[in-house]
């Protein structure tokens, strides 16, 4: 079995909310690529690598299938297909 990374790539936003908004973004296009598992996806300062914030919530919901929402959403959980 392939051993896991992670990549920083530093990037500018004018606030938390749109930084991870944007880090939402680059998961959800990066996802295409099977290495990827975007679902595990954080976001955190620059000069705070280990204050991470999750960016997706990827709650099991059952007959393989995940939440895709943002992390901490207000409505109920919604589902796709996890197709790797």
């Amino acid at each position: 079995m392939a051993e896991r990374y992670v990549v920083h790539v530093p990037f500018t936003a004018p606030d938390p909310d749109a930084a991870r908004q944007f880090g939402r973004t680059l998961a959800r296009t990066l996802d295409r690529l099977p290495q990827v598992d975007a679902a595990e996806a954080t976001v955190s300062a620059e000069d705070a690598q280990g204050v991470q914030s999750r960016l997706f919530c990827d709650r099991l919901l059952g007959g393989g299938r995940r939440c895709v929402l943002r992390a901490e959403h207000d409505v109920p959980c919604a589902s796709v297909e996890v197709v790797r």
